[in-house]
């Protein structure tokens, strides 16, 4: 199984503060993500950067990743979706499916990333008291559709509400990091 990790965002909403570089734990929200996609079963995993990008891959540890930059990042989550899907086409090997994992949701738990995997299913998206969340499985056959479909900041939403998508009750938090009130969620020394 395969997982992209979109981790562009400039941190806009938090003063510029690349969402990729802050931590929790003692790990950087980067690296956290990896160790989620890793933990649930995700044995090559892709990073998309973008904000920063240099800085993260000099200060992250990126071992064993695949990673791609996207110098389109500002323009939304949808072109680090297409950078990220394209990316893992270009890896050696065959690949079933794709979970796609936010840096911004720390809270998110390999627990989640191992039931959608194991779901069985071509499209399906963790719930969290029945709300959907991330992480979300993309079957490889859909990855045209979805990339086409991804513009802005939507992401694979409009590409999702077109098809049935198998909800997959999951334990943790979708949160976001997104807004200076939300730093007081992590624990940044």
């Amino acid at each position: 199984m395969a997982a992209i990790i979109l981790a562009a965002g400039g941190g806009r909403r938090l003063g510029g503060r690349p969402k990729a570089l802050l931590s929790h734990g003692g790990e950087l929200l980067v690296e956290r993500a990896i160790r989620t996609a890793r933990a649930g079963g995700c044995d090559t995993v892709v990073v998309v950067l973008g904000a920063e990008a240099t800085e993260v891959q000099l200060r992250a540890n990126l071992a064993g990743c695949t990673v791609t930059v996207n110098q389109d990042w500002a323009t939304g989550m949808g072109s680090s979706l297409r950078a990220g899907l394209a990316a893992l086409a270009a890896v050696p090997g065959p690949c079933r499916a794709a979970v796609i994992l936010l840096v911004d949701q720390p809270f998110v738990t390999s627990e989640a990333v191992r039931a959608v995997t194991a779901s069985g299913a071509d499209l399906a998206a963790a719930t969290y008291e029945g709300r959907r969340g991330h992480p979300v499985l993309i079957a490889a056959r859909h990855w045209p559709e979805a990339s086409a479909a991804a513009v802005g900041d939507r992401g694979a939403r409009d590409f999702l509400a077109r098809h049935e998508v198998l909800s997959v009750p999951c334990d943790g938090s979708p949160t976001d990091i997104d807004v200076p009130a939300d730093l007081a969620l992590l624990d940044e020394a």
